[in-house]
């Protein structure tokens, strides 16, 4: 079996996989590096050209790819994960296969670049669902929890043995939407027996488990029930977190406000979702992506008291030309108050320009009055635990660590030599482009 690490395996971002087992070949994610060019959920990629995008460090350089490429498997519907495949696709003319909501969003971006139409067939695989793409090799889908609905655990079935691609997870009982992991799959390809175990690094440097999205509705709750009613509430959380939006606009009735969620992103992320039904907004909530739209919303709603709406916004990371920002630099028809409210339901991508502008962006507001509620937030990725928990479920006879750089790659490193493995034997730690042969 020959590994191919394109992208994502010394950056978090830009993920691309080959997976060559003889004769076949798949490519596994088409990612971009959102911190590269401060890339983030409301900005379009489009007019950017793929040489540009490949020699800024942002989509995965693919020059080394030579072999005969069976099909594109997408594990989830982030950008980091699949916003390069409007650009790179096409080259390879083969299907894309993913779940049902990554189709919808790889649908969406694929409408941004209407010059250039893919000529690829999308192929839509359900959870628990296997898919023959060659006599040799098979796709799986295994259901796990992350940020994002339909995320899964890639099984690449062939006759040299099993892989399987673990980029993200965590391990949610209470996810919030959707089912919980299916451990018991999980379990029973272990006995099956697994040859190689690519998986994330993200967070595997903080200790224990990951906590539950329950938790994270807890927080949002008990700082909701506190609120001044006579005060704006904002409330700023990633898009593309259906569970978490969905939590945030039940609450909002809790507190007799009128939910309205602003932004692009906003409006692609969740409406799929709703066309979906994966989330079932009450008819009374709004949402307003187009920036006239945003604008007009933001007038009414000022006419109206702004004391009867809960703001969902864009720009949790202080994106300098999302919503948030804007609002707080006097851009769009709103102006902060002293003693308004604004909730981040996100913690920051650990960036140096992410940590610059959030910092910035916060005391702006600081400086108007506003009074800020941070931490309301679990991550979606697994942490030091879960990965040993991951190992012993699966027990693969070779592990490749990604999705980190190089801290959080050698924390993996270590965990998994404490659990038996060891380096440059069964436990590879790989930059891009430099394949590995098992």
């Amino acid at each position: 079996m020959e590994i191919l690490p394109v992208g994502g395996y010394e950056e978090v971002g830009r993920n691309m996989t080959l997976i060559k087992s003889k004769d076949d070949a798949v490519i596994i994610d088409m990612g971009i590096r959102l911190d590269r060019v401060m890339i983030h959920e409301d900005t379009d990629t489009s007019k950017l050209s793929k040489s540009d995008l490949v020699g800024k460090g942002i989509i995965p350089d693919d020059s080394k790819i030579n072999d005969k490429i069976k099909a594109i498997i997408v594990s989830h519907g982030h950008l980091d994960h699949l916003g390069a495949i409007s650009i790179m696709a096409s080259k390879y003319n083969v299907p894309i296969i993913a779940a049902p909501y990554t189709m919808a969003l790889i649908k969406k971006d694929l409408s941004y670049r209407r010059k250039k139409k893919l000529k690829n067939p999308l192929k839509i695989l359900e959870q628990g669902k296997t898919i023959q793409i060659s006599p040799n090799m098979s796709i799986e889908f295994v259901r796990v929890a992350h940020s994002i609905p339909q995320a899964s655990m890639i099984v690449v079935h062939t006759s040299e043995g099993n892989l399987v691609y673990a980029l993200d997870f965590k391990f949610d009982d209470s996810p919030g939407i959707g089912r919980k992991p299916d451990y018991k799959r999980l379990k029973d390809i272990g006995k099956e027996g697994v040859k190689v175990l690519i998986v994330e690094t993200t967070r595997v440097q903080n200790e224990g488990r990951t906590p539950s999205e329950r938790i994270a509705k807890n927080l949002l709750e008990d700082n909701f029930l506190k609120v001044d009613d006579s005060k704006a509430l904002v409330v700023t959380t990633f898009s593309s977190h259906i569970a978490r939006i969905n939590s945030i606009v039940r609450l909002a009735y809790v507190l007799d406000r009128t939910p309205v969620l602003l932004g692009r992103s906003m409006e692609k992320y969740v409406g799929i979702a709703e066309r979906l039904n994966l989330i079932d907004l009450p008819s009374e909530s709004h949402i307003y992506g187009n920036p006239n739209s945003i604008k007009k919303s933001l007038k009414r709603i000022k006419k109206e008291g702004i004391e009867k709406s809960l703001l969902v916004v864009t720009g949790h990371q202080g994106e300098p030309d999302a919503l948030l920002t804007r609002m707080s630099k006097n851009k769009v028809p709103f102006q902060f108050s002293k003693g308004d409210q604004v909730m981040f339901s996100a913690d920051v991508i650990p960036s140096p320009i992410n940590v610059a502008n959030r910092f910035a962006l916060e005391e702006l507001l600081k400086m108007k009055g506003v009074r800020l509620y941070k931490g309301l937030h679990v991550s979606g990725h697994a942490s030091m635990e879960d990965h040993r928990d991951l190992l012993n479920m699966l027990q693969p006879e070779n592990v490749i660590p990604s999705h980190g750089n190089l801290k959080m790659l050698a924390t993996y490193a270590e965990i998994a030599e404490n659990e038996g493995y060891t380096l440059n034997k069964d436990l590879f730690l790989v930059r891009n482009g430099q394949k590995v042969n098992i």
